[in-house]
């Protein structure tokens, strides 16, 4: 069994503190300059304010049924919209509302009565929420 050859720690010059880059050249690099801020992109106005995307209506439910008299918010009706996206929007509404939540069956289910929460991060996410049921 051989030995390896020991690295140097005395500050001496080792084939380690070479730097890979060295030979490489900047040539036909664009130059960075960290103090000049990019420049705004122009957006053409028009002078109104643009409407939201309309993403379709949902509804939104109180139910208690079946899950042992708790109550849970169940959102449904979407219509082309993917599981991650679901998935996106519940971890949103758990987040704002300090509860947990689910998406199961293509439905959103959060624990409790939080109607109005789940209405207004819908909105704020261009879909039209209504309230259904009791």
């Amino acid at each position: 069994m051989s030995k390896s050859p020991r690295i140097a720690t005395d500050g001496a010059a080792s084939p380690l503190g070479q730097n890979p880059f060295g030979a490489l050249s900047a040539a036909g690099l664009p130059v960075f300059s960290p103090a000049v801020p990019p420049a705004p992109r122009a957006v053409p106005s028009t002078g109104a304010a643009e409407p939201k995307k309309n993403r379709g209506r949902v509804e939104i439910r109180r139910e208690t049924g079946g899950r042992g008299g708790k109550t849970v918010t169940t959102v449904s009706g979407f219509i082309g919209i993917g599981l991650p996206e679901k998935e996106a929007l519940a971890k949103r509404m758990q987040k704002a509302c300090g509860a947990g939540g689910t998406v199961k069956d293509g439905q959103i289910e959060i624990q409790g009565d939080r109607r109005e929460a789940v209405a207004r991060i819908l909105e704020e996410a261009g879909f039209r929420p209504v309230m259904a049921g009791g």
